[in-house]
């Protein structure tokens, strides 16, 4: 079966989203390795300017870009990706498993993923037109990853 990454910008900082991401962890792990891999996120002040944004969404950008696995299958998840449902993400995932040995899933920073890491994309993937705070994105991610693998698995946890 495919091996999971997420690469994500920054530090589970509440202790809910790190209990919800380990149980996530822990139920995929039946179905698949799984690697979560956190960058440094980068500082600016409280009203930064476009170039400072654009000047932190590079330097992530960067860091993300260094940490994605080699031959993997890189899927970015940003707001103008295509929505899937669950059943039609489980089976995007089996296809690229054909493909691939490894899937790596990228969360950018609060202000998104630098163009050079959407270009690394085979698909791009999105929630929906929602914004959703970067750190629950993750446990969102590995919820519907798990989701996945159990529509896939026959499991009775998708109804």
């Amino acid at each position: 079966m495919i091996s999971v990454n997420v690469v994500c910008v920054g530090k589970l900082k509440e202790q809910y989203l790190r209990d919800g991401c380990a149980e996530y962890i822990k139920r995929i792990s039946a179905f698949s390795k799984v690697n979560v891999i956190e960058v440094a996120e980068e500082r600016c002040g409280d009203d930064p300017s476009d170039s400072e944004i654009k000047n932190v969404i590079e330097k992530e950008g960067a860091r993300i870009i260094a940490k994605i696995p080699k031959g993997s299958c890189v899927i970015p998840l940003c707001i103008e990706g295509k929505e899937f449902s669950s059943p039609e993400f489980s089976a995007q995932l089996e296809k690229i498993s054909l493909e691939h040995s490894a899937v790596t899933f990228i969360i950018g920073g609060s202000f998104g993923i630098s163009d050079e890491v959407k270009a690394l994309g085979k698909i791009k993937f999105s929630f929906g037109k929602l914004t959703l705070p970067h750190q629950l994105a993750r446990m969102v991610l590995l919820e519907q990853v798990y989701r996945a693998f159990s529509i896939s698995n026959n499991s009775k946890y998708h109804k």
